[in-house]
Parts: C-alpha cells; sequence; structure tokens
C-alpha cells in the first residue's frame, strides 16, 4: 500500500493545480491520472484559454500562462509572430502547454505521478474515506493508495460517486432552484430570449461532448487524412447544406477576438467548425455548436455511469464522428469545391499525440456527475446576485465565464433557430461572481475534497467548467488539504480565514 498525505484523483488542471498546491507546503502527493498523458483538456486540443476577464484569474492558472509566454519568448524572439500569436501565454499548442505542466510538477520531488491507473474501489470508514484502490490499465496489476485527504478532480466525479456521496446527474427543472435557463429549454443566443418550447421540465440530459482538435496550416507538418473513419456515414453531415442555405453558418452579429471567428470561413461548410489561430500554424478548433446538424448531442449516453468498455466505445463513436466530419468537408462531392478547398487547409497536425494517430486522447466532458456540496452555486450567484456572491464569508476564487452549455437534444421537429439545451449565453448578464468553499465540500463524507465536478446547477456548471477556474479551484483544494492536516481537523473544518490569506498569498484573486 502506498501511503501519501494527499491522494489527487484525475491529472487534470485541477488536478495539477491541487497537487501542486500541497507539495509547496510539503505534502506528500499522488496523482493519479487515468490516461498516459497528464492535462485533461489543456493538452488535448483546448489551445486557448477560456478568460473574458484577465484580472480575475490569477494563481498557478497565471503562472502557467507566464511560463507558456516565456516558453514562445525564449524560443522564438520578443517579436516574432508565435509570440503574438500566443498572446500572453494564453494561447498555447498542446505540446507545449504539456511541457508547461510536466515542467511544473518536476520542481516538486514531493509529487509522484502515477498514469495510466483507474479507480476500482473506495473504503470509507466512519463517513472518511481513508483509502482508494487502483488497476492498472495495461498490467492490471491492483494498488492501494492511503491518505489523510483526498481529492476529486475527474471531469466524470469518480471518487465522490465511489464514495457514495450525493450528486445531481442531468438538468433541474426551472422551479428546483428558480433558475430562469433551467431545465429543457430553447435560447435565441442572438437575441436573448427564451423561445417557445421551452418547459423547464429537469431530465437526465447532458450537454454534447466533443473532441476539440487541433489542427495545423502547415502543409509540412500535415498528416493528411487518406480514408474515412471507421462506421462513416456521410448522413451524419448532410444536414449542413439545410444549415447553409437557412443562414445557420453566418458569422455572429457581433465579432469578438477568442470566438474562433474567422470571416472568410462565414458563409461556408466549413463555419461547422470554430477556429482560432494558435502559434507554429496551429488552429485550436472548437465544433460549433449552433448549426441544426451538429451531430454530438446525445451521442454521450450511458458515458458518465458506464464502466471502462462503454466509456472508450463512445468516445471512440466521438472520435470517428468528429473525423468523419473533417473527411466529409474536404471530401465530399456535393460539398462546393471552395468550401472543400478551405477544409482541405487545415489537417491534423504530425508533431501532436503521434502515438494516439495525431488525435487528442481527452474526449471534452463539459459536464457529468455534479457534487451535492455544502451548498450549492446556481445562475442567481452569477446574474442578479453576482455581487453579493462575490462578497460571500468562503470565497476562494472568482468565476468569470458567460453562462455557455453545448446543446442536449439533436434536431427535433419544428427545430429551426436553435438546438435544444444551447446556452450560449456569452453577451449576456453573466458578471464575475465568488465561488465559496463549501461546493466543494461533500455533505456527508469527509476526507475528500471536490473543486473541478463541484456542487452546482446545470447552469451555473456552463460557466465554471472553464480549466482556468478549475484550476484556481484546485489550488484552493491543495492549500485546504494542507490546512487540514497541519490542523488535525477535516476539510469542512478548515479556517476560512486562514484558507483566503494563504490563497491570496499565492496571489489568487479573491
Amino acid at each position: 500500500m502506498g501511503a501519501f498525505d494527499v491522494v489527487v484523483l484525475g491529472g487534470t488542471p485541477g488536478g495539477i493545480a491541487a497537487a501542486i498546491a500541497a507539495a509547496r507546503y510539503g505534502r506528500s502527493v499522488a496523482v493519479v491520472e487515468y490516461h498516459a498523458r497528464i492535462g485533461g483538456m489543456m493538452t488535448s486540443g483546448l489551445g486557448k484559454s477560456d478568460v473574458e476577464n484577465r484580472q480575475w484569474i490569477g494563481g498557478l492558472f497565471k503562472e502557467f500562462t507566464e511560463k507558456v509566454h516565456q516558453h514562445y519568448l525564449h524560443q522564438y524572439g520578443a517579436n516574432s509572430e508565435n509570440v503574438k500569436l500566443c498572446q500572453d501565454g494564453y494561447y498555447a499548442e498542446p505540446s507545449v502547454a504539456e511541457k508547461v505542466l510536466e515542467d511544473m510538477i518536476a520542481k516538486h520531488s514531493e509529487i509522484k505521478v502515477m498514469r495510466g491507473w483507474r479507480l476500482a474501489k473506495v473504503n470509507v470508514e466512519n463517513g472518511k474515506l481513508t483509502t482508494i484502490e487502483l488497476v492498472n490499465r495495461e498490467t492490471q496489476k491492483c494498488q492501494q493508495l492511503e491518505a489523510q485527504v483526498f481529492i476529486d478532480t475527474t471531469y466524470e466525479g469518480d471518487l465522490f460517486a465511489e464514495a457514495k456521496a450525493r450528486f445531481r446527474l442531468g438538468r433541474e427543472s426551472r422551479d428546483d432552484f428558480g433558475e430562469p435557463h433551467a431545465g429543457v429549454i430553447y435560447y435565441d443566443y442572438q437575441n436573448h430570449k427564451i423561445l417557445p418550447g421551452s418547459t423547464g421540465e429537469s431530465d437526465d440530459r447532458l450537454p454534447a461532448y466533443t473532441y476539440r482538435l487541433c489542427l495545423t496550416t502547415d502543409e509540412e507538418n500535415a498528416h493528411v487524412l487518406t480514408e474515412p473513419p471507421e462506421n462513416y456515414d456521410r448522413e451524419n453531415y448532410v444536414g449542413y447544406f439545410e444549415d447553409l442555405e437557412a443562414g445557420r453558418l453566418s458569422g455572429p452579429k457581433v465579432l469578438k477576438a477568442g470566438r474562433g471567428y474567422h470571416p472568410d470561413h462565414f458563409d461556408t461548410l466549413f463555419r461547422a467548425f470554430s477556429v482560432t489561430d494558435i502559434p507554429n500554424r496551429k488552429t485550436d478548433v472548437n465544433i460549433n455548436p449552433r448549426p441544426q446538424a451538429f451531430p454530438f448531442p446525445e451521442e454521450n449516453v450511458g458515458y458518465v455511469e458506464g464502466d471502462d468498455k462503454q466509456r472508450l466505445q463512445i468516445c471512440q463513436k466521438h472520435h470517428n464522428l468528429t473525423l468523419g466530419l473533417l473527411w466529409f468537408l474536404q471530401n465530399d462531392a456535393e460539398v462546393p469545391a471552395a468550401h472543400r478547398d478551405i477544409a482541405k487547409k487545415y489537417h491534423l497536425p504530425k508533431d501532436e499525440w503521434a502515438e494516439n494517430g495525431h488525435f487528442p486522447h481527452q474526449l471534452y466532458v463539459r459536464e457529468a456527475r455534479r457534487l451535492v456540496g455544502e451548498y450549492t452555486l446556481t445562475e442567481h450567484d452569477m446574474t442578479s446576485d453576482a455581487e453579493a456572491s462575490r462578497k460571500r464569508h468562503d470565497v476562494i476564487a472568482i468565476g468569470e465565464f458567460p453562462i455557455d452549455s453545448f446543446p442536449c437534444r439533436k434536431r427535433q421537429p419544428g427545430d429551426s433557430i436553435v438546438l435544444e439545451g444551447y446556452l450560449g449565453m456569452l453577451d449576456s448578464e453573466t458578471q464575475p461572481y465568488g465561488i465559496p468553499y463549501s461546493i466543494l465540500i461533500p455533505e456527508e463524507v469527509d476526507g475528500l475534497i471536490v473543486p473541478v465536478a463541484a456542487s452546482t446547477t446545470h447552469v451555473a456548471d456552463s460557466s465554471i467548467r472553464m480549466e482556468p477556474t478549475w484550476m484556481c479551484l484546485g489550488q484552493a483544494a491543495g492549500t485546504a488539504a494542507h490546512l487540514s492536516l497541519s490542523k488535525d481537523c477535516p476539510p469542512r473544518g478548515v479556517n476560512l480565514e486562514e484558507l483566503q490569506a494563504e490563497l491570496r498569498r499565492q496571489k489568487q484573486v479573491l
């Protein structure tokens, strides 16, 4: 059995921040990651940091951006195009983000990273999580880990679910917390209106998962698709022709930097993607959720509570759907030649994820289980009551990204404006808001902190789910774990003024 002060399950950015924060106090930390690579989405295609107001996000995330910036300055010089494209370190190639995160961890001998392990069992004694059992995905070897404090930084909330902490999965109703945008909803993102058909009813649906691609325009670095992916079916994509005709692939009313807007893609089928330039002729490529043909909603059914085999099957289906869309845009005879020409400028990069066919390793799990904690963050905390939330006594970070949830259902009969469940409130009334420590703490299970799949409603999760925010919460969790150990108290008993003082010392914005 391995014994540590702190065990972090999930090598996501939030998990890395938690581990570094605890290690800086001299705590021994194990970071357990399912994949061979660490970094979650930040090393798996999410090449631009989702930050609207940089002044609200500090701490370890800011250290990360500074190190990214220094990398490009050192490699290419201050006046280079690559330094300009890195946007002060907020934009990075996946391989650069991974190198920076690996270097940040390597500075701490107290951190042991265990790659390629999955959670099998947990042991809870007298309401306290005490040990976990892991299985190596390659060798099937088992190992137990013991710790005084565990931190669940998985996207899926796997550790707290196994420990039998209460959680939510799916969408609350409008009546549950009085959230205007809860439950079944059609939201006109252009005109900021709730549309007919919005019942506000609860259900078990989740926002669509996708992969976030990194594509290159450098022909020498291009891994060109020479055949469609397994199970390719062009019928998954032909609805985009109707989107094009109806004007749903046009540009937005207001152009904003960093939103993936390329005017030369407007009114072309390649607008199925949202493309942002990052260094070295690479791009961060999101899949545009606004067209009616967006094929990914409902494809994640069964993922969260599925076993390892089921999850891998669902990941493979998303992989095939993603590559199928790229193949369709580059090769389908019905796609206008000019649109195909645009698509053929973008390819998988040879120098990213070579062991995985140059394709990202991490599925974009935008929302999964959500802890039921001592407090539940809701839409009200980030809109009408945002100022009050910043004045809460237990604020440990600031959230600042707008409410932004991907569609939950494929096109329904009568849909013409937006897919059901899409909440693109990017130019709406979300304000910077306080994130309380109490959303990280389970109602009953002790010895556990949850900074990623934290206690929020579905609507609130769609704002808090950004990696910079999760890094802030992870840093708070690692710091709280240290205080819990030093004061010999459970995480829920940590002195909040002490925690806040430590976070301010670490340049976290409160």
